[in-house]
């Protein structure tokens, strides 16, 4: 009897061991499900993050020229440009200004967030603002000699631009397949110029070609010069340094107004000339620089290649019923070169 007892007894820890080793599987099981489903739902919205800013960039980069030359009024513009730069680098400053206020608030205010500085910090931003000064009032002139679809092509010559300054600058190395994409990029930009509806072989007359070359130079100085400030110091908020930069475009914009167009804005208003296509430039314009952060954050660069060349054709579809666009083939062929040749440069980055 007493050996049945125990007996017994043993089956039923047994028993118990076997539920609980069974409870710890189930639990194991469930766990590794959750885990599962958490990171299928990450992955999700990853891709839901990454459509939306490659969508957004597509829109912003696609719109920026389409919003430019229909601004214009009989074939110019009726508003002041340089209002309405400085307006763009107000809504920039403004919107800099309201992101370090939401870090303030959630992180509370350090040395590397803070707006105090010193001069040596902000001596250094002027040159590059007063090179997007530059490049930004000659986008405006750039389209008395080229359309939005050709402006779209040739503003690519900028990758040509910081390419060859990066190595001169910044000393960094370009790979033989870079290289191959700039000679391409070239190609791509030439071809679809070609003209054979005129006498001109190339769509784009010689001033037009200057100021796309200008404007690369000075899109690409200012955007290597602007990487060396930030990297000088990389534990700066970008938002206080985007903050300082802006607030100097403004100056610099403002001193614009008063050489340029002093006497329209003091007779007519600051104002005069506005329209609905006027304001949604301006948010275009301050948008797309919000969207590039957005893409080295939560993207990455095969998105901007994407967007990109999805732009260019955006551009010219658009242009076909807005402003009667001729799609030629040599546009095309052009276009898929151009798209070609930043999709090899962004490879040979990544090699590197």
């Amino acid at each position: 009897m007493e050996y049945r007892k125990i007996k017994d007894e043993d089956d039923d820890h047994d028993d118990v061991a076997s539920d609980l080793e069974s409870l710890k599987g189930k639990s194991h099981a469930a766990s590794s499900n959750i885990a599962l489903v958490g990171a299928g739902s990450n992955e999700r919205t990853n891709w839901k993050r990454k459509g939306v800013v490659t969508c957004a960039l597509t829109i912003l980069t696609s719109s920026q020229a389409i919003l430019i030359v229909w601004s214009k009024r009989a074939g110019k513009y009726e508003y002041s440009v340089t209002t309405a730069n400085f307006l763009v680098e107000t809504l920039k400053c403004a919107l800099s200004l309201l992101a370090l206020t939401r870090i303030w608030k959630n992180e509370g205010v350090t040395d590397d967030n803070r707006l105090s500085t010193t001069y040596d910090e902000v001596k250094v931003f002027p040159i590059p603002a007063a090179l997007y000064l530059f490049k930004n009032l000659l986008q405006y002139y750039i389209f008395a000699y080229v359309d939005a679809p050709g402006y779209q092509i040739l503003k690519n010559l900028n990758i040509i631009s910081t390419g060859v300054l990066y190595r001169i600058i910044l000393k960094r190395k370009l790979s033989e397949i870079q290289w191959a994409g700039f000679i391409l990029l070239c190609c791509g930009c030439t071809t679809a110029q070609l003209n054979s509806n005129s006498d001109r072989v190339l769509q784009t007359s010689l001033p037009g070609w200057t100021m796309a070359i200008v404007m690369a130079l000075l899109s690409g100085f200012a955007g290597v010069y602007t990487e060396a400030i930030i990297k000088k110091r990389p534990s700066r908020n970008i938002n206080v340094q985007n903050f300082w930069l802006y607030v100097f475009g403004m100056a610099f914009n403002a001193v614009a107004i008063v050489i340029q167009d002093f006497d329209a804005v003091a007779n007519k208003g600051f104002f005069h000339g506005y329209s609905f296509i006027t304001v949604l430039m301006i948010l275009n314009h301050a948008l797309s620089g919000i969207a590039v952060s957005m893409v080295m954050k939560y993207a990455d660069n095969i998105v901007k290649v994407y967007s990109t060349s999805v732009a260019m054709l955006l551009t010219a579809v658009v242009s076909v019923f807005l402003f009667n666009f001729h799609l030629s083939l040599a546009f095309f062929l052009g276009s898929t070169v151009v798209s070609v040749s930043v999709y090899l440069h962004s490879a040979g980055k990544l090699r590197l």
